[in-house]
């Protein structure tokens, strides 16, 4: 029997709430019965750097994940807070695999100390690649739902539709995990990212 796992790998920048986006991932596999397995790499994160996480799982009840890393090649979704993560994590992206990915960007401490510049239309240079890429100003949306630290909601609807989850199992899983007070201000949020015309 054939066994069918499916792979996500988030990247962002320390700070942007990469890691409560895994954690309603990961929280919205398990709550269909199927095997998940999540790996959190922090760099540097208190101070802008990468923050990559992985999250394997089963398409299946009956599917196993042995592993949480990602290989290269390996990832079905790229779901990336910022631009120029999007790009750096292009090579674990499958064939016919998807990049979700924030429009804005953030100046990695390179740029900002003056040693080098960000690069030009980098996802430009991502779609040359045959990839398909959805980009939404998911800063622009946040702030739209009421705060600017609902990127993460943002972009959790826009790859919501990429994965097989009904949107209720996401809608239920967004209510069990973020703060009662905020819930509202999250599914907003939530829908627009699904909702976004891209």
């Amino acid at each position: 029997m054939k066994n069918s796992v499916k792979s996500v790998i988030i990247v962002g920048v320390g700070g942007q709430g990469t890691l409560l986006a895994s954690r309603v991932l990961g929280s919205a596999m398990m709550s269909q019965g199927v095997d998940v397995k999540v790996s959190e790499v922090h760099g540097m994160s208190q101070r802008g750097g990468s923050v990559v996480t992985y999250v394997r799982y089963g398409v299946t009840p009956e599917d196993k994940v042995y592993s949480p890393v990602i290989e290269p090649g390996e990832a079905d979704v790229v779901l990336a807070f910022e631009a120029l993560e999007a790009a750096r994590f292009l090579p674990y992206l499958k064939e016919g695999g998807a990049v979700v990915v924030n429009t804005q960007q953030m100046d990695p401490m390179p740029v900002v100390t003056g040693v080098a510049e960000y690069p030009k239309d980098i996802l430009g240079k991502v779609r040359e690649q045959g990839v398909k890429v959805v980009a939404l100003d998911a800063l622009g949306m946040a702030e739209e739902a009421g705060s600017s630290k609902a990127v993460n909601v943002v972009l959790i609807g826009a790859m919501a539709k990429k994965l097989d989850l009904p949107k209720e199992v996401w809608i239920d899983t967004i209510k069990e995990t973020v703060p009662s007070k905020f819930i509202d201000m999250n599914l907003k949020a939530f829908e627009l990212g699904y909702n976004a015309d891209v």
